[in-house]
């Protein structure tokens, strides 16, 4: 027995010495792929004929888009996977910077039932402040964390497949090869297209875009060892003439001539022996992000044309599918965190941020909630860009967020614009401007300015201060001066017009529940004058100075996912106004009013139900200045903006949106009708509408940089009808 043992033992010896002759004897094959944009999702078609021609890949060098398929390539996402997340990408969702709205602070929320629209810019120092990109690349990285199986720091030569991905210094203009770090953070860097994404900054670099400098690292491949590499170029194709009218399209031109002329350089550094894959991408746009999965047939096209060449590298299937399996394996479980810290902060307070948050320290890590807490941060309004990385420390696991405060902060200005028209001469215009103090101290006190000039005017201010980290209280001291038009109608004729000027101080208590409600009870003084300016004397009655004083309470809740268009969720508000002659109050009364709605959709179908409800408690009347103003469109249409007054109001209306087209970065076009139901009792004005109204309106609408814009016409019972042109929510 022990000679045939000595035996069976030299076999495998030598079994096992061939095995390992053979494995130093086969090249190592080095992938590199080339950036592109969206034009990068042919590499996932090179890489199905790789895996079905047998193809090892030993090593990935990779710029851009090449980037983010050869990192997820290289952690272990398997390529039916990676090709249905591809399916499952948009410009928008990769873009569109704003979080989910349900994420979204109440304070932020609130900011929709405003005109204001558009980007937040900088003030300081005298000068407007502008950001470093259109995105910050918030959005960009979620999707790239979802394609890494291998979160947190790595050595990049320790994934399944060494991995490195290429940025450029902005500071330097160089070449930066990035060998270790979180995988996502380095796809992120390496595709940071000037002046579209912000600049990622890494261990005090600002990176940009790898294809400025070496779209195609082969010379990254040689360093890693390669003995043969397989480049797949793109190509940059060149904008004609027409394409060339704008800055944006004279910029994207001088970046696609840096980047051929880098890719000539890299070509020329290719051997006999190397393998050259060109898919054949024509006109296809690299900022077509909307149709990835296209260019993936366009990959295997092209590399199918060098089978030949490739088929000398096949690996038997056995050692093959044992490469594979190793890729592949299932990533470790759940790590648990021992610890978070912030990154320093120079305004922020971190004890803020962390109460906020969704994860916590001594808890299994869920990617996907520390997600939903990273977008949640940047909805804030306080960060131009929000990542993490774990460490391990000691034996610890630490995880590192990396909040990145705005360089054009604190303070903030945004604009807004309304107007409309019903083509029968009641037209409206307001114009507002918005100015935001934030992190006044280390709890977050915000002292912001709103005014708007037009049919309705206003100057507004309001302190807002947390009583504790966790913000659970606030005090809000506030002061107004207001004038607005109130237009008096007895039937269909307008008879009178009348300013109504008011001025007040406040001051709240508050109270968020979290991001869906927000509490407030507080006390008002102040007054009210109006003056009639024409039609008969006598209607507006009392008029003159009037001093007001009071109570107020008000509940807001918002889980809507817009503004402008909901598709999902639910909102509403209740308001009550005690009016006390024992803080001053010429006239004591109690009003309320109270407004919901929700939404639902099906595909491009959505159904929207609305109700609003307001009257007075008790037997005092409501004076004319405070009584309840209806009409308009969408606001029992068919009537004139504001013809209907009265002291109690009901109100309910269902509107179907039919989505017409899906935009970039907008919300689309749709189209819809609505059926409205409402009651008005105690009409201001004796012989005006009053009792039961139906009416029903039909409209198309868009989105717009400026906010939506809705063509539409109303019908009311009585022969009321009218058309509506609006810039802005009606």
């Amino acid at each position: 027995m022990i000679p045939a043992l000595r035996a069976a033992a030299l076999c495998l010896a030598a079994a096992a010495c061939a095995v390992a002759l053979s494995a130093q004897a086969r090249p190592k094959v080095c992938l590199v792929l080339s950036g592109g944009g969206a034009r990068g999702a042919a590499h996932v078609g090179v890489l199905k004929v790789l895996e079905e021609l047998r193809v090892p890949v030993d090593c990935i060098a990779a710029t851009s888009m090449g980037s983010i398929v050869g990192g997820a390539y290289a952690t272990g996402m398997p390529l039916p996977e990676m090709e249905k997340m591809l399916g499952e990408i948009t410009t928008n969702r990769l873009f569109v910077e704003r979080p989910p709205r349900q994420d979204l602070s109440m304070r932020r929320k609130l900011d929709d039932r405003t005109i204001l629209y558009g980007v937040e810019v900088g003030v300081g120092d005298g000068e407007l402040k502008l950001p470093k990109g259109i995105v910050s690349g918030v959005e960009l990285e979620t999707v790239l964390r979802s394609l890494v199986r291998m979160p947190g720091y790595r050595n990049f030569d320790q994934l399944p497949i060494p991995f490195r991905a290429v940025a450029t210094d902005l500071e330097t203009g160089k070449p930066v090869v990035i060998r270790d770090g979180e995988v996502a953070s380095a796809m992120r860097a390496s595709m940071s297209v000037p002046g579209a994404v912000a600049p990622a900054e890494q261990r005090g670099r600002i990176l940009v875009d790898g294809g400025l400098t070496d779209n195609l690292p082969v010379d990254v491949a040689r360093a890693m060892g390669a003995d043969i590499v397989i480049a797949v170029n793109l190509g940059t194709p060149l904008l004609k003439r027409d394409k060339l009218g704008s800055v944006l399209g004279v910029s994207s031109q001088m970046i696609n001539i840096l980047t051929e002329q880098n890719v000539r350089a890299s070509l020329a550094m290719l051997r006999p022996q190397d393998i050259l894959i060109e898919p054949e991408l024509g006109d296809f746009s690299a900022g077509d992000f909307d149709d990835l999965k296209k260019t993936v047939p366009i990959g295997e096209a092209a590399a199918r044309k060098v089978a030949a060449p490739l088929s000398q590298l096949s690996l038997a299937p056995a050692e093959y599918a044992r490469l594979e399996s190793a890729r592949v394996s299932p990533p470790p479980g759940k790590v648990v965190i021992d610890e978070i810290r912030f990154a320093p902060l120079a305004r922020v307070n971190p004890e803020v941020l962390a109460g906020s948050m969704e994860t916590k320290a001594g808890e299994p890590l869920d990617p996907e909630r520390l997600d939903r807490d990273l977008r949640r941060l940047y909805g804030t309004g306080d960060f131009e860009h929000v990542g993490y990385s774990i460490v391990e420390e000691r034996g610890r696991r630490a995880l590192i967020v990396n909040a990145i405060e705005k360089s054009w902060g604190p303070d903030y200005l945004r604009l807004g614009l309304a107007l409309g028209s019903d083509f029968r001469g009641d037209d409206f215009f307001n114009a507002a401007a918005s100015y935001r103090k934030t992190w006044i101290n280390p709890l977050g006190a915000e002292w912001r300015t709103d005014m708007q000039v037009g049919n309705t005017s206003f100057a507004k201010t309001e302190f807002y201060q947390p009583l504790f980290v966790d913000r659970s209280l606030f005090l809000a001291p506030r002061a107004e001066l207001g004038r607005r038009t109130v237009d008096l109608y007895q039937g269909d004729d307008r008879i009178a017009r009348a300013n109504v000027r008011s001025r007040y101080l406040a001051l709240d208590l508050g109270s968020e529940f979290t991001r869906f409600a927000e509490l407030r009870l507080g006390v008002l003084a102040g007054s009210v004058e109006t003056t009639q300016q024409t039609g008969p004397p006598g209607l507006v009655n009392p008029s003159g100075r009037i001093a007001q004083g009071g109570y107020t309470g008000r509940v807001v809740f918002d889980q809507l996912d817009s503004a402008n268009f909901p598709r999902h969720g639910f909102a509403g508000h209740v308001e009550v106004f005690d009016s006390t002659p024992s803080l001053g109050a010429d006239f004591a009364y109690k009003r309320w009013e109270a407004d919901a709605m929700g939404a639902a959709s099906i595909g491009p179908h959505t159904l929207q139900l609305a109700v609003k409800e307001g009257g007075r408690i008790g037997s005092d009347p409501i004076p004319p200045y405070d009584q309840f103003q209806w009409g308009g469109f969408l606001q029992q249409s068919g009537y004139a903006r504001g013809e209907l007054t009265g002291q109690r109001l009901e109100f309910a209306r269902a509107v179907y949106l039919y989505r017409l087209q899906r935009q970039r970065f907008f919300e689309g076009a749709y189209a819809g009708f609505s059926l409205e139901a409402g009651r008005l009792t105690g009409p201001l004005v004796p012989g005006s509408v009053s009792g039961n109204l139906r009416s029903a309106a039909v409209f198309v609408a868009v989105d717009t940089p400026v906010g939506p814009v809705y063509v539409g016409y109303g019908r009311a019972e009585g022969g009321h009808g009218a058309a509506y042109f609006y810039l802005g929510r009606p």
